[in-house]
């Protein structure tokens, strides 16, 4: 088993389990105690989780990437500012896809007032929409996988590949100007490495505390998003790094 998958099932598992003993999942993923605790010490020096005597537990502060309750009701009022700004770029008759996550369901949550065509594979975000007279809705199919609202899998990406929208909202766990978007698991990997081709805008929509973090698999880089929407305290030099790209920033 290639380091990448076992450091993906690690943390499905920590995610899951909140957290895990280096014997118990030495002997799951059949490998030895060493390579275990090797695993957790490289994900450790990335912020992905905390060691503990025996094992690892998930890190408790906000710079946790795992997207907990706790931890994204202290940043909603961030995410519904950036929301309400994405709104502000949309069209009317406009065929926009959005992304899974808390700030596209905030953004989601602001629909209805003018007729939009949304597509999604979120099932939170398209529970909120179906009722909306002027919302028309496409959902596309595929398995829930993991902690997750969103469906993914071969007949997502086959739906996927047959449209082309105007504009995309999207989210990232984590985003850094050198090692660009990245995310922890493989299914949202396919999902958004595949997403993003298949808008003429890109948008990222993204609070501040997702910044100066690496999750595991890169998706794009900085350079594929041709819009970022987040709130105004990320940091200048981040935003000075920012303005030396091609990407256009709107500050919520």
């Amino acid at each position: 088993m290639l380091s990448l998958e076992r450091h993906e099932q690690l943390l499905g598992y920590l995610n899951e389990h909140k957290a895990l003993k280096v014997s118990v999942v030495s002997e799951l993923l059949k490998v030895t105690e060493k390579t275990i605790r090797l695993d957790l010490e490289e994900l450790e020096k990335r912020s992905l989780l905390q060691r503990v005597h025996g094992g690892a537990v998930l890190r408790s502060d906000d710079n946790s990437l795992f997207p907990e309750k706790k931890r994204q009701s202290r940043h909603q009022d961030k995410k519904k500012l950036i929301a309400q700004k994405a709104l502000a770029t949309i069209q009317p008759q406009e065929v926009i896809l959005l992304d899974g996550g808390s700030t596209t369901y905030a953004l989601a949550e602001l629909l209805g007032e003018f007729p939009v065509t949304v597509i999604t594979n979120d099932i939170e975000i398209a529970h909120n929409l179906y009722a909306k007279e002027k919302v028309q809705l496409m959902m596309l199919g595929g398995s829930q996988l993991g902690a997750t609202t969103s469906l993914f899998g071969k007949q997502t990406l086959e739906a996927l590949s047959q449209i082309y929208v105007s504009r995309l909202f999207l989210g990232a766990t984590g985003i850094s100007i050198e090692h660009g978007l990245t995310v922890l698991n493989s299914f949202h990997y396919d999902w958004k490495s595949s997403v993003i081709g298949r808008a003429k805008h890109v948008c990222l929509l993204a609070d501040s505390t997702k910044f100066e973090q690496v999750g595991l698999m890169k998706f794009a880089g900085i350079e594929d998003i041709d819009e970022l929407i987040t709130d105004s305290e990320l940091d200048q030099r981040i935003q000075h790094q920012l303005a030396q790209t091609t990407i256009s920033i709107t500050i919520a």
